[in-house]
């Protein structure tokens, strides 16, 4: 709930920053002719509109789960990014189709010393305000927040080009404001699409980040009997709420109760450690014959002539059934991996004509 307030209150001094330079940047651009200006007034004027859609979706991703919704609400901030991203679009289409209109015919623009203060004064507000936002964003993990922090550290740079130009206009009396203003209207087109990409893509899922499973894995392995942790999956339900399972691998002579016992333990201490709501499952490793690690070294030296494996593990020798399973982990570029898994059976089976061989073809979900 404080995180939802301070992004409310983050936009919300956006929104008023952004108001006050609409004002009097639309101003000088239409006393000066200045279509760079009014450009980059526009720009600032989907700042706040951005920022609005923040606020109105930070608040509705705020509510509390229901029976409809059981995992809360927090992908609508998801949704309000994409908005964003929309709103950024259109304004850049915008943009470009005046710039060109100014290309085509060249109108001169004219700018007095007043004209240049406000610029300059909002080449250092936005510079400060984006700062801030993005910094707020990080700290706060909100994709809209560091979004519009970026476009506004953008927009200074912008800004920056109009005082160049203006400038120039002056001293030089040439006109580059309408390639000025396909410049910014390009710029506002990445900005918007960058946003659009990022959020789609969480909403769709993405890869688990590296360093959030390296640091997860190590941490669940640092509990004794546990040999490995595997098949580690998250599922974002918003920027705050993740939840998502793992394999442990544990000795086969652990009791349901001591296997209760740890991985109950393991979940709390991930939930208090990284806020992730982890369901743990186990993979049984052979405590009693050394005949098994002897199958398994065979396994892997086969495994190595198969550049497109990345990963083996579940082994388990189940001599009462004469079974013995095992996970694979391939690449996804790969286009035979039915073929690499009965390869392999076939050359274990005839290895080990006493058992039966059950391989799982796990995803690349992972590192």
């Amino acid at each position: 709930m404080e995180r939802g307030r301070a992004i409310v209150r983050v936009s919300v001094i956006g929104v008023i920053v952004n108001i006050v330079l609409v004002v009097f940047k639309a101003m000088v651009g239409f006393v000066s002719g200045s279509v760079a200006v009014i450009m980059d007034a526009l720009n600032n004027l989907t700042d706040v509109l951005s920022s609005v859609i923040t606020i109105v979706g930070t608040k509705i991703a705020g509510k509390a789960p229901d029976k409809k919704h059981p995992y809360g609400h927090g992908q609508v901030e998801y949704v309000t990014s994409i908005t964003v991203a929309v709103v950024i679009l259109v304004a850049g289409v915008t943009a470009l189709v005046e710039s060109g209109k100014k290309i085509v015919e060249p109108e001169a623009a004219v700018y007095d010393a007043a004209a240049l203060i406000i610029i300059a004064v909002s080449v250092a507000g936005k510079l400060l305000l984006g700062r801030y936002v993005k910094a707020q964003g990080r700290k706060l993990n909100s994709e809209a927040l560091i979004g519009s922090g970026t476009d506004a550290m953008l927009d200074s740079l912008i800004s920056l080009s109009t005082f160049v130009a203006a400038v120039v206009s002056m001293i030089w009396h040439v006109n580059p404001e309408g390639w000025l203003g396909a410049v910014i209207a390009i710029v506002m087109l990445r900005s918007g699409v960058e946003l659009l990409m990022t959020s789609l893509g969480e909403i769709i899922g993405v890869r688990v980040d590296s360093e959030l499973s390296g640091r997860l894995k190590a941490f669940i392995c640092r509990y004794p009997g546990v040999l490995g942790a595997y098949d580690l999956t998250l599922h974002r339900y918003g920027p705050e709420k993740i939840i998502g399972s793992v394999h442990v691998e544990l000795p086969d002579d652990m009791t349901a109760k001591d296997i209760h016992a740890l991985t109950r333990h393991i979940s709390e201490d991930v939930f208090a450690s990284f806020g992730i709501l982890l369901t743990i499952g186990i993979y049984a490793s052979n405590t009693s014959d050394g005949e098994f690690a002897t199958m398994k070294e065979e396994l892997r030296g086969l495994i190595v002539r198969y550049p497109e494996i990345l990963q083996m593990h579940g082994f388990y020798v189940d001599t009462e059934r004469g079974l013995v399973t095992f996970d694979l982990i391939i690449d996804f570029k790969s286009d035979r991996k039915e073929r690499i898994r009965d390869e392999l059976i076939a050359e274990m089976e005839k290895r080990h004509p006493e058992y039966a061989f059950a391989v799982v073809l796990d995803s690349d979900i992972s590192d």
